[in-house]
């Protein structure tokens, strides 16, 4: 039996042409730590070409591989290079998580004409104009690739709205008119009365060429590299009878029962993401947005914060069969559009949360591991150079993940400032007990069970020195230091 754990292997400043590489190269580095599965970046070539994070996708079949907007390569690499990758993943027992954006399109070929109105950025039920003729660069003709893989051409009936018009040179959102509809597609939220435009070139759903095309190119994917499971972008601006269709359809199609995560990004609002879970049917989990929101507020609030509420209205807490847990993504680090970062000195007590405990399905963030620094712009224009440190409590943990975070779970939720629960293993693993603090340094008496009765534990994260006995009733006295978390397994 194992652990799942997932890690997203990139993050928004991610250097350019190296990616691919480094998968490759360490490979057999997270599969010896533990690493169940890897997240990677989409793989498509952006309207940014190599300099594309991927978000902005341009063409779903060009991996690296035809000379389009101003490269061969995307910023992760070449085609070749990309499928070597998910082979070393393989080869190793970890595995592939893609990237799937399928909410909008961005740089497009050619400009149409089209009839659209134009409505309030706030509220886009509301129009602000009647219907009137714009043009928007709506026709990807994909000239570059000319036909391989796909003949498919994206026009203006394969979108639901557009953010600027060419003709009139004016941005804002236009809710394009077409024989789909002449509205938006029925979302699960009314956040700015319908949040089905986010961005770029909006997909439209409801035309049956436009799902034949993107499940032609889920297959097609997945004849090239057999990847494992996907992670659906930006799935609170898409309906959710789309994906619950479009899974079914892949699932038979490929006779693989894959994995499927969605962003449904709501810190905050539980209701929001079991009503999504509802509108899906259970065919696939979310990312807890909720619970990564409860770690942001914890890691700025101190021991203000009441430990004893880490999981107030979390999706673990709800659905843990169907919550992927993190600590930070790429939309959260700093200087993104969902800022949101957990401080460094609480990093290692929320990834204890996530990994170290029975439910959920933690995804560990690139950054965290390995460190990483960049440049970018503040909302105030100024220039700021960014440091994520690496955790150096984050590879035990993993290790610990891997081999004694199994068997029953007690809880010690018994004080705002310090939370503590034991794993008492299984047949085959050890257990271990946690301990943190958001205050002072402290001790939780806690059963471990009887089985480990006369049997020293020591701090596996080496900042408590002294070892901690276990009585004959299979209870021990254990300690943390203060802002801190110790993980305590048995001396052998």
């Amino acid at each position: 039996m194992k652990n799942g754990t997932m890690m997203q292997f990139f993050h928004w400043y991610t250097p350019e042409d190296t990616l691919w590489k480094e998968v490759k190269e360490k490979a057999e580095y997270l599969g010896y730590l533990g690493v169940t599965s890897v997240w990677l970046p989409p793989a498509s070539k952006g309207e940014l070409g190599g300099m594309s994070v991927g978000y902005d996708t341009y063409d779903l079949f060009d991996l690296g591989e035809f000379d389009q907007k101003g490269s061969v390569r995307t910023k992760y690499g070449t085609k070749d290079e990309f499928i070597e990758a998910t082979h070393a993943l393989h080869d190793r027992g970890v595995q592939v998580i893609v990237d799937f954006v399928f909410n909008h399109k961005a740089g497009g070929d050619e400009s149409e004409l089209m009839q659209a109105v134009k409505v309030n950025e706030a509220n886009r039920l509301e129009n602000i104009s009647e219907p009137y003729e714009i043009e928007s660069f709506t026709r990807f003709t994909f000239p570059g690739r000319n036909g391989k893989y796909s003949e498919f051409i994206w026009d203006k009936h394969c979108f639901s709205g557009v953010d600027y018009d060419h003709k009139n040179q004016e941005h804002g959102i236009f809710n394009l008119l077409s024989e789909y509809g002449d509205d938006w597609e029925e979302m699960i939220d009314d956040e700015k009365g319908n949040y089905d435009f986010l961005m770029f070139c909006d997909i439209e759903f409801r035309n049956p060429a436009v799902r034949d095309e993107l499940l032609r190119y889920a297959t097609w994917l997945h004849e090239l590299t057999y990847y494992d499971g996907v992670r659906l972008d930006a799935v609170k601006h898409i309906p959710p009878q789309y994906f619950k269709e479009f899974l079914h359809f892949l699932r038979e199609r490929i006779g693989k029962n894959i994995f499927a995560v969605g962003e449904y990004w709501a810190p905050g609002h539980l209701d929001l993401l079991t009503r999504y879970i509802e509108a899906t049917e259970g065919t696939m989990s979310l990312f807890d947005s909720a619970l990564q929101h409860n770690f942001h507020l914890a890691s700025n609030s101190g021991s203000a914060y009441d430990l004893r509420q880490i999981f107030d209205k979390t999706l673990v807490s709800h659905s843990p069969e169907l919550a992927v847990t993190l600590v930070d993504n790429h939309d959260t680090q700093p200087l993104q559009a969902l800022e949101a970062p957990v401080e460094s000195w609480f990093k290692p007590l929320a990834y204890a949360v996530i990994l170290l405990r029975k439910d959920g399905y933690p995804c560990v963030f690139y950054p965290d591991l390995f460190g990483a620094s960049y440049w970018d712009k503040g909302d105030d224009g100024q220039d700021y150079e960014i440091f994520i440190n690496r955790i150096d409590e984050l590879e035990p943990m993993l290790y610990a993940r891997k081999v004694f975070a199994f068997g029953l779970q007690r809880d010690y939720f018994q004080s705002s400032n310090v939370i503590g629960w034991t794993r008492e293993g299984d047949n085959e693993h050890s257990g271990c007990a946690v301990v943190m603090s958001n205050s002072d340094g402290a001790t939780i008496s806690m059963e471990i069970g009887e089985r480990y009765a006369g049997r020293s534990f020591k701090d596996m994260l080496g900042k408590i020195p002294d070892e901690v006995w276990v009585n004959e009733s299979g209870w021990g006295d254990f300690h943390c230091g203060p802002g801190s978390v110790s993980v305590w397994t048995e001396v052998v």
